[in-house]
């Protein structure tokens, strides 16, 4: 049987995983939930100066309690910040570590802080200029009730258990989140398994995309050594399912779990099946960072310019408008008469929507001042999380707008992407769209926490004047142009082509 050592994230104790412990020590594993200097009432900080280092003293101190010679195996699990002290405690005894449990959070790199990992983008923000200042000592606040969302989804939460959690929240020591994580390497050998909690936004079908897409510092979540459960809660399993997540813990040590598809070993990935119609081969005329197919047609040309979606890691091959959809639906606009465009925009993170924001208003900028295209009659198609930059536009949608359309969009901020105070959220923009055609194609089997987010952006414009048209692809998952049967997708794809098209020259 196994050594749990388990350290919990921000504004929370080793209380959090009484419930959890009891199970794993119920199916005879040994437990120690870790009480973290300055933190933990019962180890409270000699000095006002607690930092990273100090919980990774803390956690080490917990690795060197375990007898050696008893031959049980160590799994460290870290779930949130706590993985942070985890992983530079596992990286000075990696001898004695069996496993790293990753619990609903990021693997950390060197040199990189906890605060790169708070997923309130506002609050990251404010506290990296406090460090810039040098004003690194001193608390975080906990939350109140109210506002535990903007850490992760408390969805799966009884409200009892909210209520515990908001009492016994204590500040976060603001070291903790400044002081750089230093590792050797040691720790990049180890057995790892992550946890996903599917409600907070992220499932194995989603990183397996990622790795999909070929960036070189993804593939390490592809080999053999990392496995991935799910649970299907929010961000705090251990006080939502905490049976569950003892079970998954017990199959991790294990060393059971899914293992991703390293990139380029099996069939096409899904963003590099072919277009599920026929389209015809024109070829594209590159300008910067703008793909234009251009029909074979007199006089300037209405144009469609496809948005992609996001995050897409930087390092990923091919780019984004190289994909066979993106590619596939601008010569299905060329094969309509008008001018189809593509463009790579730096969406590489969720902290980039400002900077995708100002990508997109340059690449449609470019396309208008081509003389081949009408700069009266443009229209915008955005895709997956490029959903959220629809916000703008809906906000102060310009004359030569003629419309806007969306495949399976994100449109609101999903829980932990820490988007909550942004105007990123067009759920909310619609309001102000006026009577702009949208027109919105539906994944009947879209993932629930998106599905949400498009029934809400749904009921908002149905009381609005905007003109809404509902396309749905039933069977249709997210990406359904190559991921659902080609004879289910394309009357839809040919409906919504010829709908926005209709606006364009109507």
């Amino acid at each position: 049987m196994s050594v749990f050592i388990m350290v919990a994230g921000v504004f929370t104790g080793a209380h959090v995983w009484r419930e959890t412990a009891a199970r794993l020590a119920a199916a005879g594993s040994e437990v120690h939930a870790v009480p973290l200097t300055g933190v933990d009432a019962s180890r409270p900080a000699a000095s006002a100066r607690v930092g990273l280092e100090t919980h990774i003293a803390d956690v080490l101190a917990a690795i060197d309690a375990v007898d050696a010679a008893s031959g049980r195996e160590i799994v460290l699990v870290g779930h949130d910040y706590g993985i942070h002290p985890v992983l530079g405690a596992a990286d000075r005894r990696a001898e004695r570590i069996a496993r790293v449990v990753c619990l609903d959070c990021g693997l950390p790199r060197n040199g990189v802080p906890a605060l790169a990992s708070v997923p309130d983008q506002a609050l990251r923000a404010q506290l990296a200029e406090r460090a810039e200042l040098g004003a690194g000592e001193g608390e975080l606040a906990p939350p109140a009730r109210d506002e535990w969302q903007r850490w992760g989804s408390t969805a799966g939460l009884p409200d009892a258990e909210l209520d515990r959690l908001t009492a016994l929240a204590v500040p976060q020591p603001l070291g903790t989140l400044l002081q750089p994580l230093r590792l050797t390497g040691s720790v990049a050998a180890l057995p790892t398994t992550g946890v996903l909690c599917t409600r907070n936004g992220v499932g194995i079908e989603l990183v397996q995309r990622l790795v999909d897409f070929g960036d070189p510092a993804l593939a390490v979540l592809a080999e053999p050594r990392v496995t991935f459960f799910e649970l299907p809660t929010g961000h705090w399993p251990m006080l939502s399912c905490p049976a569950e997540l003892a079970d998954v813990l017990l199959r991790a040590a294990a060393g059971e779990g899914h293992r991703l598809r390293p990139a380029g070993t099996d069939a096409p990935p899904a963003h590099l099946r072919p277009f599920p119609l026929e389209v015809p081969d024109l070829p594209r005329d590159r300008k910067g960072r703008v793909d234009l197919y251009v029909p074979d047609a007199e006089g300037p040309r209405p144009a469609v310019v496809f948005v992609h979606g996001g995050p897409v890691p930087a390092g990923a091959r091919p780019a984004p408008r190289d994909w066979p959809t993106l590619v596939g639906y601008a010569r299905l606009a060329a094969a309509e008469g008008v001018v189809g465009a593509t463009l790579d925009h730096r969406l590489h993170d969720i902290a980039d929507y400002e900077r995708a924001a100002a990508d997109v208003n340059a690449a449609v900028e470019l396309v208008r001042a081509d003389p081949r295209v009408d700069a009266d009659r443009v229209a915008l198609w955005f895709f997956s999380g490029g959903g959220l930059l629809t916000t703008d536009w809906l906000t102060r949608p310009p004359a030569w707008l003629r419309c806007l359309a969306a495949s399976y969009p994100i449109l609101a901020p999903l829980p932990g992407w820490g988007l909550t105070g942004s105007r990123f959220h067009p759920a909310r923009a619609i309001s102000h769209a006026g009577s702009l055609p949208i027109v919105l194609l539906r994944a009947g089997r879209e993932s629930p926490e998106i599905a949400a987010t498009v029934e809400a952006f749904v009921t908002a414009a149905r009381g609005s004047a905007a003109q809404l048209e509902l396309i749905d692809v039933p069977n249709g998952h997210h990406g359904f142009e190559t991921l659902s049967p080609p004879e289910e997708t394309r009357p839809a794809l040919r409906h919504a082509i010829r709908s926005v098209i209709t606006h364009l020259t109507g």
